[in-house]
């Protein structure tokens, strides 16, 4: 039996996103065809309790969603959190159009041995059919997602400790990409059918995931964030890393800073971008993204979205994905304003209520 990565029918379950230097979490809830935001909170993770994406401390982080927990309403007992990185592999593949789900996981079951590089004793995998093949309408395209066993067992583990019972594991680039239709209203109105790419520059990955009409065309982890940016300010002003991130945060820093480390700073991010959207258009044949939505820590730094329409020559915008969004009166408005950028991908895990799959 193939081991379900993504669960197809969830009930109404928070958003957790675990990351490097926070954990996130959103709780939404849909009437009338429109979201509201029930509930939300953020919490900085414990030093040393994540590296490179992966928990190395299952109490610690536990620990900080016990603090999460309190802050989501008592009913609600499913979240849904997600995986990125190395330890995640995603492929299209091409599999006979008659064939019924049970047909395609015995399938998958044989020829996963000969795509994923690991035993499959140790993964855990799941697919979703896409649509017919262009070249072969005798073929339909096939998601395969396949991940470390004990990746997604560790945050099972974690959201169990924290008082959660986890019924989605997903993956990050796709929470990312279910998450930009949450920003269409930003953007001019024929976003919705245009090539979209989201960047979420978390402390030390960037998730780019580009998208067009509601599809994930193409997604890509780099690994590159806002702990270099921390890094620069410790060393360059002799500051603590808590103070360097005080510093980063509150803009306590001297006027010469533009140029000694935000400066460089942006062109080390400026590449980055170029560089993903560069191959994005290489691998598709595609002329030019249309939209750019930045999201995470570092997109909230003053002047990002300037700089990349200047050097980019893209209509860029800062992710707020509760734009259009009614609010439970218990939110802080200013709060949620402050940390909209940072809860993309929590806002798309939150979504998997609403939405069975994970594209």
């Amino acid at each position: 039996m193939i081991k379900s990565l993504f669960s197809k029918k969830s009930p109404v379950m928070v958003g957790v996103d675990i990351g490097s230097h926070s954990v996130k979490a959103v709780l939404l809830s849909l009437h009338n065809g429109y979201y509201k935001v029930e509930a939300f909170a953020v919490e900085p993770m414990a030093k040393g309790a994540m590296t490179d994406r992966e928990i190395q401390d299952i109490e610690a982080v536990g620990a900080i969603l016990s603090k999460i927990r309190k802050k989501i309403p008592r009913p609600i007992k499913f979240a849904a959190a997600a995986i990125s990185g190395s330890t995640v592999i995603s492929k299209v593949i091409f599999m006979d159009v008659s064939l019924t789900d049970a047909e395609l996981e015995s399938q998958i079951e044989v020829e996963a041995d000969t795509l994923i590089p690991y035993p499959l004793n140790e993964v855990s995998l799941d697919f979703e059919k896409l649509d017919v093949n262009e070249s072969d309408p005798s073929k339909v395209n096939v998601l395969l997602s396949a991940a470390r066993t004990e990746s997604v067992e560790a945050r099972v583990a974690v959201l169990a400790n924290g008082g959660f019972s986890a019924k989605v594991v997903d993956v990050e680039s796709y929470a990312l990409s279910r998450a930009a239709d949450l920003c269409l209203s930003q953007l001019p109105a024929d976003a919705a059918n245009k090539v979209v790419a989201v960047v979420d520059i978390g402390a030390t990955m960037t998730l780019l995931s580009i998208v067009e009409s509601g599809k994930t065309l193409y997604t890509r982890d780099q690994v590159f964030g806002g702990e270099q940016y921390t890094r620069s300010i410790l060393s360059y002003y002799n500051k603590s890393y808590d103070e360097a991130e005080l510093a980063k945060v509150t803009g306590d820093l001297p006027p010469n800073y533009t140029f000694e480390v935000l400066a460089p700073f942006q062109t080390m991010l400026l590449q980055q971008i170029r560089r993903g959207i560069q191959m994005y258009l290489t691998s598709s044949g595609k002329d030019a993204v249309d939209y750019l939505i930045v999201s995470g820590g570092s997109g909230m730094i003053e002047g990002i979205d300037k700089l990349l329409i200047d050097e980019l020559g893209i209509h860029t915008i800062i992710a707020n994905p509760f734009s259009s969004m009614e609010l439970a009166s218990s939110i802080d408005r200013d709060a949620l304003h402050k940390y909209a950028p940072q809860l993309m991908v929590a806002s798309g895990l939150a979504l998997r209520s609403f939405i069975p799959w994970h594209i």
